[in-house]
């Protein structure tokens, strides 16, 4: 059955093709009345709402019975805009601008890669500023959680020269192992660092569950073990994938993905 097409939701100020004001694309399944929770996917950078463990979740949601909703950051997929312009602090808000005015009801944050960052950062975001709304977010499942991933997986690991260039000229055109070079930008390194979340501990008050492959070249797992540290939080369970790449997107890697948000399902609705 084809795929219905993605709706928008403007955010920010400005005019929709401005820098600060955007159209994002998203699509919404509103699920069964009573079926509680819904799911929330956030995609990881330069990937997009329609990618396989997006898709499959939303199948595996849809035949459940229970809502699921996806979004294309702005500069991504199906939402308007140049790659070139996206920062943490951007596509943040486009996630909270999601999560609050298209979600309903009781939800699993579901991140992969920068999504998983993202999830974190929508999460304390709520925490802070609206204790009512980060109420409704019932548990996290991060796939490889790129967390401060400009400082930590980008600049600290850049060579003095690339930095150089970052710095002289505003971009750098990173290799990628999955398909033409990508743009990284000084505004993104820049504006990253007002989004860190090393710099203390994370007060969780929720399960939370990490997928991280042990051969993962984006992502090491050492990096979702520092993640670990940072929580506090009673309830956090990692599973280190042997032979687990980036993508996890294998056969197996999709039924582990189904089988934790089942559980994580199953235990937000019959949490008391």
């Amino acid at each position: 059955m084809a795929e219905a097409g993605p709706q928008f939701l403007h955010v920010g100020a400005g005019a929709p093709e401005g820098a600060s004001g955007r159209r994002i694309a998203y699509l919404a399944d509103p699920g069964r009345p009573g079926k509680s929770p819904g799911v929330m996917w956030l995609s990881g950078l330069k990937s997009e709402m329609t990618s396989t463990k997006a898709s499959v979740l939303a199948e595996w949601a849809a035949a459940r019975g229970h809502a699921c909703t996806r979004f294309d950051y702005s500069g991504h997929g199906q939402s308007p805009g140049r790659f070139e312009d996206g920062t943490i602090g951007a596509w943040l808000e486009e996630a909270l601008a999601i999560f609050r005015q298209v979600t309903r009801g009781d939800q699993i944050l579901v991140g992969s890669s920068m999504g998983g960052y993202i999830a974190l950062l929508v999460l304390r975001a709520l925490m802070r500023e609206a204790p009512a709304e980060a109420a409704r977010v019932k548990a996290l499942l991060l796939i490889a959680p790129a967390w401060d991933m400009t400082e930590r997986l980008m600049w600290r690991k850049m060579s003095a020269k690339t930095q150089a260039k970052i710095e002289r000229e505003g971009v750098y055109y990173a290799p990628s192992l999955y398909g033409d070079p990508y743009p990284l930008t000084r505004l993104l390194i820049e504006e990253g660092r007002s989004h860190l979340l090393g710099n203390g501990t994370i007060n969780l008050d929720l399960p939370v569950r990490i997928l991280q492959g042990m051969c993962d070249p984006d992502v090491p797992w050492g990096h979702a073990l520092d993640l670990v540290d940072l929580l506090c939080c009673d309830d956090v369970e990692i599973t280190l994938i042997k032979d687990g790449d980036h993508r996890q997107s294998r056969e197996q890697d999709l039924r582990r993905l189904e089988a934790t948000v089942a559980a994580l399902v199953e235990r937000a609705s019959t949490a008391t």
